[in-house]
């Protein structure tokens, strides 16, 4: 049992569940509706464990990666390559094994090989591209490296629209704005994180934009990004309901509030608590995500039909 936890704590489960807080609206998104969910309800579940698969193995290689910075972190140390209670080795042929399945079942059981494909392409870029090179190099590192973290939502979109009636438009500029969202909140919710250890991120070397910048001008950034969250937000609004646009305003005011709350206080030379910031920002993509889950199952006129614009569009 000890080794079944820690095989599963290799996979970083409570980052998982964030990714599939945004697989899952992207899915209902894509098409709106009660009768869309019932008749995709088999997808919709088999592409959250397929897509649950594919994030578990790119973790696991992050652990392996990251097996030498994480016995120098205080916040890492817990973790199983460390305590060794499984072996590097054992840790890699389980990644290879998840991202191998998480392949084959979205691309032959959920029928989207493209699903697949953007499986395989965010394993690739979160390893090599993000650990490998950026996260030791660029004090940026997280705000490319987050790119891999908006994948979720191009896979579930995928899995749908591959399983779609044909000739239906797909409206892939939802899923984009979706993509964005993700990659604009990734990081004043990382940054907030990494004030609190910034620490930690300094004895592993690691060049955390905490670490080699001012906090003012970590919670300036921390501003414009959550700024630019809300942003994009808003361009989902046409394709939604007043439900969407109401969880998008009191959810995203909350959030852009603290931002600047925590900005004004480090100008101010107050004490600041960093991390209020980071658990709202788990809420504020939580709180923002069912709202659009909600709208997309009630599947209501959207705003932009109340506009008279294309319904190939909305």
């Amino acid at each position: 049992m000890e080794t079944i936890k820690a095989y599963f704590a290799l996979t970083k489960p409570r980052i998982i569940e964030l990714l599939l807080v945004a697989a899952i609206p992207a899915m209902l998104q894509a098409q709106r509706g009660v009768e869309a969910v019932t008749d995709n309800i088999w997808l919709i579940i088999s592409t959250i464990f397929g897509g649950w698969m594919g994030a578990a193995a790119a973790h696991t290689f992050n652990n392996v990666v990251d097996y030498e910075i994480d016995q120098k972190m205080q916040r890492t140390r817990a973790r199983p390559l460390v305590r060794h209670s499984i072996s590097k080795k054992n840790a890699t042929i389980f990644a290879w094994i998840m991202l191998a399945l998480s392949i084959f079942w979205l691309g032959v059981i959920a029928n989207s090989w493209l699903a697949a494909f953007f499986v395989l392409l965010t394993n690739f870029f979160y390893v090599f591209v993000y650990t490998k090179f950026l996260k030791m190099r660029n004090s940026q590192n997280i705000v490319w490296g987050g790119l891999a973290g908006c994948m979720p939502a191009m896979v579930g979109w995928a899995v749908i629209r591959d399983n779609a009636p044909a000739g239906e438009p797909d409206k892939w500029w939802q899923a984009i704005v979706l993509f964005l969202i993700i990659f604009f909140w990734t990081p004043p919710h990382t940054w907030a994180l990494a004030m609190k250890y910034k620490e930690d991120y300094r004895k592993a070397g690691v060049p955390m934009l905490p670490v080699v910048a001012s906090e003012q001008e970590v919670t300036r950034q921390i501003v414009w990004y959550t700024i630019g969250t809300l942003v994009v937000t808003f361009l989902i609004i046409p394709a939604a309901s007043w439900i969407y646009l109401a969880a998008a305003l009191i959810s995203g005011g909350i959030f852009l509030f603290l931002a600047v709350k925590l900005h004004i206080g480090v100008k101010n030379g107050a004490k600041v608590k960093p991390m209020r910031l980071f658990i709202y920002s788990n809420n504020y993509l939580s709180l923002l995500f069912i709202g659009l889950s909600i709208d997309a199952i009630l599947g209501w006129e959207t705003i932009g039909q109340m506009l008279g614009w294309s319904p190939a569009l909305f």
